[in-house]
Parts: C-alpha cells; sequence; structure tokens
C-alpha cells in the first residue's frame, strides 16, 4: 500500500523503511517485552519525489530531518504497533504535504503618513508621561 500525498504524488512502498522498537515510558510489564514503537525512515535525495518537493523538504529545519536528508519519526503514541504504524505514515505525510502548497510571496508595504504621526505622537506623550514622574527639582 502506497503513501498517497497528492493526486499526482504516491511515495512506494519500497522507499518508506519501517523497525519496530520498543516504546518508552510508561506500560506496564508489557513495555518491556513487546516492541510496538516504530521508527519511521525516508530518504528524500533518493525518493521519487518531484525535484521541488525534495528541495523544500531538504531546506527545512526540522529536527526530523538529518544533514543526510533522511527523514527520521519515532510513533510511540498507541500500545498497538499498527496504530504507531498510520501515526508515522499520517506524520510524514504530513510533513511533506507542508512543502507541497507553495508560501504566499510578501509584499513589502510602507507605513501610512498618518501611522508614522501617530506613532510619533504616542512616542512624546509616553515621554511626557516618565518626564512627570521623575523628582521635582528647584
Amino acid at each position: 500500500m502506497a503513501l498517497k500525498i497528492s493526486n499526482q504524488i504516491v511515495i512506494p512502498d519500497n522507499e518508506i523503511e519501517f523497525s519496530a522498537i520498543r516504546a518508552q515510558g510508561a506500560g506496564g510489564q508489557n513495555v518491556n517485552k513487546v516492541a510496538s514503537a516504530i521508527h519511521l525512515r525516508f530518504n528524500i535525495t533518493t525518493s521519487s519525489l518531484p525535484e521541488a518537493y525534495r528541495q523544500r523538504l531538504l531546506k527545512l529545519r526540522d529536527k526530523r530531518i538529518s544533514r543526510e536528508g533522511v527523514v527520521v519519526i519515532k510513533a510511540q503514541r498507541y500500545r498497538d504497533q499498527e496504530k504507531n504504524r498510520q501515526d508515522a505514515l499520517q506524520r510524514l505525510q504530513t510533513l511533506i504535504h507542508s512543502v507541497t502548497v507553495s508560501q504566499k510571496r510578501r509584499v513589502a508595504t510602507k507605513p501610512t503618513k498618518a501611522s508614522r504621526q501617530r506613532r510619533l505622537d504616542n512616542k512624546n506623550l509616553r515621554g511626557r508621561q516618565k518626564a512627570l514622574r521623575r523628582k521635582v527639582t528647584e
């Protein structure tokens, strides 16, 4: 079952690597016996993603992406291994989907003359208020 990002983009199963590990934290005696947590590894550089998406993913400042361009997601929210696998896939899908939407270019604007005047008036008023708090000298 491949991971569907959008109508055109699908990641095949052979590009995503899973490994089951023991989960941390509470869980009673079961936590020491069962490997219910999942490590998902996805190599961005060798993936079949479009080049633009690969570049955007590599530029992301995300702690889950290593210097080599490998996404490592650790899922241990649930006590069930299959639920953790689905959670890891969902988180990978969300991460990749975040770069598919391109950011709108910000248009720089100038402050209006009236807003600049209001700012200066406010500064002046604040300065006068502070001056009134000073010690009165004769």
